[in-house]
């Protein structure tokens, strides 16, 4: 079942893709796998997925050590408390999470010296969102050039979570204005190549508006497998 899933949530992309005149390949697929146990992901990675998307720190280490012997890519995409960057910066890969200097800061401090920089997107309160965590979009660039001074952090791009559409015209609304964000950050000469945004309801729209990275898990896994 879930390899079935995992086909008919590329299809999706992949038309979407097409409907908006961009490669299948320019979109890559971050599965949710929050509250799933690692045999769900290992049966994920047989079907060939190989990024994972988590919100909880203890949770995905756990897993990470059940699932150390296959060759995943682990994402931080829950919020991020400062007594919790140590664990992040030691054993993730990627952090779409980052809405505060002093959060990447310490990241990058506390990265071990022995591993890659770490990957790191900047969170986009885009559509501001009252109990929405994310940078403000005004205030989104000045933190794109600190961080991009971090020695042990990649600043790769922003990641958004609008609130759920009615419609497809809708969700446009949004996604339309992180990309906008996205490219004055660019245009700004910051070499950014991740817009994360999009989810199970609503990455088409996403694509449409050139998300190159949408985090999917209930069209994947199904309903959450547990109360968090």
């Amino acid at each position: 079942m879930l390899a079935a899933n995992l086909q008919q949530v590329q299809t999706r992309i992949a038309q979407a893709c097409s409907s908006s005149g961009r490669a299948p390949q320019s979109v890559r697929l971050l599965a949710v796998s929050k509250t799933w146990g690692a045999a769900a992901l290992r049966q994920a990675y047989a079907a060939g997925q190989t990024a994972f998307g988590e919100n909880y720190i203890q949770e995905a280490l756990e897993k990470m050590q059940l699932l150390q012997d296959l060759p995943l890519e682990w994402h931080c995409i829950g919020p991020l408390q400062s007594n919790k960057t140590r664990q992040v910066a030691e054993h993730f890969d990627w952090v779409h999470s980052v809405d505060r200097q002093k959060i990447a800061e310490r990241l990058s401090a506390q990265r071990p010296e022995g591993l890659a920089p770490l990957q790191v997107c900047i969170q986009v309160n885009i559509d501001g969102g009252a109990n929405k965590a994310g940078v403000a979009p005004q205030d989104a660039l000045a933190l794109a050039q600190a961080i991009a001074q971090l020695p042990r952090l990649r600043l790769r791009g922003i990641m958004t979570i609008p609130e759920p559409a009615p419609d497809f015209a809708s969700a446009c609304v949004a996604h339309a204005a992180a990309q906008a964000l996205f490219l004055r950050l660019q245009a700004a000469g910051l070499a950014l190549d991740t817009l994360s945004m999009g989810m199970s309801a609503d990455l088409e729209a996403a694509v449409q508006c050139g998300s190159t990275l949408v985090r999917v898990g209930s069209a994947l896994f199904g309903a959450r497998a547990g109360p968090h």
